[in-house]
């Protein structure tokens, strides 16, 4: 008892002793150094949820806007103005764009474009799919590997994509000599260069890493439960494919389908160097001659107005088409519904 008896008598600890630890009696430490600094107005407006929402967007709206929204003002602006004796004047008008929907050119050279883009983004898709099912449900290893050997052509330039496909397509071209070597020709061809068949023939290549990205993407979300869900009902590969795994793909399949048509419908460069005079046929080469060869403006930005009205309710089109369908609900109800009796 006689080592517990100190510490039982002991005096409670001074206020000298509990300074130097948390602080004193009211807890505030006596270093001015830890006290808190007063709040500017910055930390107020920090404090606040909306203030920050305000301050951290308006740096990329201001960028939005200044390279994005007046741009397009501006062409709108010039689409209704009028070319006089090769002078622009701003005067308006709605002349340029009854010269665009009056003329059999213009029309005829939109539903070429479009003509073109739907054969490339057919074909992208055919393609496409078939590879993005088969990265997806199929490939147990190496899957990353084989999916950036598909990716890939992404990462070499647009100009150098174009032009392998002039050499491969030339007269003395890649193509035209392995048909010699082996005896099926006995001249080069030349239809198979500076023609719309080599424009989709590009066009296809360049974009259908586009359309096979967010396919893939989709068919690798697809919960594997559903699939197996099917193949327990009895349910073939083709049935749980057309009820199951359809449906659910079918937001990346309209995704793909509209970067390849949109990207295709507006491309300038593979035109110009596979196109040879069908190029003259594509909107984009349309523009480019109005700006850069006639100097009329006016009828450039009102063909480029049509076509960015055009591009915009492709776009909301799909994304209605996209926000109807409730993939996932009608795919989880096929699996019962359609899958057959046990």
């Amino acid at each position: 008892m006689s080592g517990v008896a100190p510490a039982l008598g002991a005096p409670p600890p001074s206020d000298a002793g509990g300074a130097g630890g948390a602080g004193g009696a009211g807890g505030e430490p006596r270093d001015p150094a830890h006290r808190a600094r007063p709040a500017t107005r910055l930390d107020r407006l920090r404090a606040r949820r909306g203030w920050r929402t305000l301050l951290g967007s308006v740096v990329p709206v201001s960028w939005a806007v200044t390279l994005l929204l007046v741009p397009y003002v501006l062409l709108l602006a010039q689409s209704f103005w009028r070319l006089r004796d090769g002078v622009i004047t701003h005067e308006l008008t709605t002349e340029n764009y009854r010269r665009l929907f009056g003329t059999p050119l213009y029309p005829a050279t939109i539903l070429y474009s479009a003509g073109v883009a739907l054969r490339v983004t057919v074909i992208s898709l055919a393609l496409s799919y078939p590879l993005a099912y088969v990265l997806a449900f199929k490939v147990r290893r190496h899957r990353t590997l084989m999916y950036m050997a598909v990716i890939i052509p992404l990462w070499v330039s647009y100009l150098v994509r174009a032009y392998a496909w002039k050499i491969i397509l030339g007269q003395d071209g890649i193509l035209n000599g392995l048909l010699l070597s082996v005896g099926l020709i006995r001249a080069p061809l030349t239809v198979l260069l500076y023609s719309t068949a080599a424009v989709v023939v590009a066009l296809t290549h360049i974009y259908t890493p586009f359309t096979l990205m967010p396919i893939y993407a989709v068919l690798d979300a697809i919960p594997v439960s559903l699939r197996e869900a099917s193949q327990d009902l009895y349910a073939g590969r083709w049935r749980t494919w057309l009820h199951v795994t359809l449906p659910l793909s079918l937001p990346g399949v309209v995704a793909g389908c509209t970067f390849a048509f949109v990207l295709s419908m507006g491309d300038f460069l593979a035109p110009q160097l596979l196109g040879g005079n069908d190029s003259a046929l594509m909107v984009s080469n349309l523009v480019w001659s109005l700006f850069g060869v006639a100097f009329n403006w006016p009828l450039g930005a009102a063909v480029s107005v049509v076509m960015l009205a055009l591009t915009l309710a492709l776009l909301a089109v799909a994304g209605a088409v996209e926000a109807r369908g409730r993939y996932g609900q009608v795919a989880t109800g096929a699996v019962a519904e359609y899958a057959g009796p046990i």
